[in-house]
């Protein structure tokens, strides 16, 4: 008794299931082979994490849509059998797995359009994080900002069907412009010389922020060729306002995405020392006071 007709007597498998098993076991063994060897040689010949991500997931889809094709062949016959096959299933699995549907879509989206990629910033609807990996039917993002302030990691991994690109509006950080704008609001006392301290706010964000001025009027030129951007001034200013307890200065300045809490620190420090300098100068914070308009109001604008 042959092998074939001992599997089929332990089996019940007739002689051409068992050359058709065989033969998919075979291919699925040779694509993962292949596969396995691909991402050998990439490993020996780059260091570079995403490089090597990027291969990974590539030879994924490339040997996986391959092997499904190779596979139909074996089990259906030919085009005519593949044909008569998707068309009783379709109509079922549009019903059945429609979100997982959209979800693929989804993700043909993304690698179409691309909207982000694997290491962008992005928020979609009020989830922010940093972009870690990018499956067929989802995301996932390393959390940012929630409870955790000035858009730092919470340390949570949050899992996102790609659908919800069609679904949310979302926000790139680094892609395009690469740059964000950042305020600091400073307010001093009505008693303050106000103007000196507007100048020695535009000198603390010359020293901290104008180098990046150059670098972002070419981001800008580049991204103008994509998008309609149109930045006239990109150098720190402060602008001017009134508040209820003093005059507001709101500093505004280009900062890195991802370094926007180390340049409000450095810009805060250099602010609290520069105004320590200055009696002058004092920041203003909710007091309650009383003021007598016949003595000391204007001498013009004074009660009678």
């Amino acid at each position: 008794m042959d092998l074939t007709d001992w599997l089929h007597r332990l089996t019940g498998i007739g002689p051409e299931y068992q050359a058709r098993v065989l033969s998919t076991l075979v291919v699925v063994a040779v694509l993962w082979l292949t596969r396995a060897l691909v991402l050998r040689i990439v490993r020996r010949r780059t260091d570079n994490l995403r490089l090597q991500y990027r291969w990974r997931k590539a030879t994924a889809y490339a040997l996986a849509s391959l092997g499904a094709l190779v596979v139909l062949q074996i089990w259906f016959g030919g085009l005519s059998g593949v044909s008569t096959y998707v068309a009783v299933v379709s109509a079922g699995l549009a019903i059945a797995l429609r979100d997982p549907l959209v979800n693929l879509a989804g993700w043909a989206f993304i690698l179409w359009r691309r909207p982000f990629e694997v290491g962008d910033r992005i928020q979609l609807g009020e989830i922010a994080g940093d972009v870690i990996d990018q499956r067929i039917f989802q995301f996932t993002l390393m959390e940012i900002g929630n409870w955790v302030r000035a858009d730092q990691s919470t340390g949570r991994v949050i899992h996102l069907p790609n659908g919800l690109v069609f679904a949310q509006p979302l926000a790139n950080y680094t892609k395009g412009f690469q740059f964000i704008w950042d305020e600091i609001p400073v307010l001093v006392t009505f008693e303050s010389d106000w103007q000196k301290a507007k100048r020695l706010l535009l000198e603390i964000a010359h020293r901290n922020g104008a180098q990046l001025a150059d670098e972002a009027k070419e981001k800008v030129r580049k991204a103008a060729e994509r998008f309609l951007i149109h930045y006239q001034k990109l150098t720190p200013t402060v602008y001017t306002s009134v508040a209820d307890s003093g005059v507001l200065l709101t500093l505004r300045y280009l900062c890195r995405p991802r370094e926007r809490r180390a340049a409000a620190e450095a810009i805060w420090e250099d602010i609290l020392r520069e105004f320590a300098r200055h009696d002058d100068i004092d920041f203003a914070y909710p007091t309650e006071r009383r003021f007598d308009n016949r003595t000391e109001g204007k001498p013009g604008a004074r009660a009678e």
